[in-house]
């Protein structure tokens, strides 16, 4: 890895200390490239939540180290330089809409940096650009109005709206339909591809972040048990089954196919690679 911006080095959390205590984590060592999706999946209690918290200080390492962009979890001065970095964003993130108006929430973050007027206004009507909520029609509209997927985005938005580095997100998309998921994380992967912001998704859905990630960390109870490209964690079906997770269903389509006969090579694990690899044998046996 080149450009780390998240290094976790033997990340040990207890909630509570003493003899009662249980860790929540243990022993946990991983690194996130800059600019790309890195997915936490595992199962609930697993410790994906206890896990992403670490990265903006909402908790603190019982023991380990947590280096985020250049700043280590420590000081409150890095603190301080650690939350403008990352952005979050928790399971139904329209609870945290509070403003009378759209465009009042989406810069309530900008504001408490002491931006001047300008500024900020510039960045909250960028922001809800960027999330396909243009300000002429939505900026003076209550929140509270909206559909919960718009809701959704008017969350991202004001989050978006601080410039952060580092997007965490902790199964933002609960209870959305499959269109209001599929749109709410095109304008992720539209922050990721154009911002160059790195996005960590904490997931229970191995079909989304099949979609959607570069890179998976498998927790379970606690300890981060697999890591690799998706196409690789996923081989390991048998073991995944065992820490309560299954393949997307169309990993499994395809291993099916390749039971079969059919040349499908192993890193293949999307519709679009699939179609490629077929169409590339194809003109191979024409060419015979």
């Amino acid at each position: 890895m080149t450009d780390p911006i998240i290094i976790i080095d033997n990340l040990t959390h207890v909630y509570r200390s003493g003899a009662a205590g249980r860790p929540a984590l243990s022993d946990v060592s991983l690194a996130i490239e800059r600019g790309s999706c890195a997915a936490i999946v595992g199962v609930t209690g697993s410790g994906k939540s206890t896990l992403v918290q670490h990265l903006n200080g909402l908790l603190r390492p019982t023991s380990g180290t947590v280096t985020v962009d250049g700043v280590e979890l420590g000081a409150a001065a890095g603190l301080r330089e650690l939350r403008r970095r990352v952005g979050m964003l928790f399971q139904s993130p329209e609870a945290q809409l509070f403003a009378p108006t759209v465009l009042a929430d989406v810069a309530f973050g900008p504001r408490r940096l002491g931006l001047g007027a300008q500024e900020l206004a510039d960045r909250a009507i960028a922001a809800l650009a960027a999330v396909g909520l243009p300000a002429h029609e939505y900026a003076g509209r209550s929140p509270f109005e909206l559909s919960g997927g718009q809701m959704r985005r008017v969350a991202l938005a004001g989050v978006l709206a601080l410039l952060p580095t580092i997007l965490a997100l902790d199964e933002p998309t609960v209870g959305l339909d499959a269109d209001g998921r599929a749109e709410f994380y095109g304008y992720v992967r539209r922050a990721q591809l154009e911002r160059g912001v790195t996005v960590v998704l904490v997931s229970h859905d191995m079909a989304e972040v099949a979609a959607l990630a570069d890179r998976l960390f498998v927790l379970h109870g606690g300890r981060l048990v697999a890591q690799g490209p998706p196409h690789e964690v996923f081989l390991q079906g048998e073991r995944l089954r065992e820490w309560g997770l299954l393949e997307p269903p169309l990993v499994e389509l395809l291993a099916l196919l390749r039971r079969r006969g059919l040349a499908l090579p192993q890193h293949v694990s999307t519709v679009a690679e699939a179609l490629a690899a077929l169409s590339g044998a194809e003109r191979g046996r024409a060419d015979v």
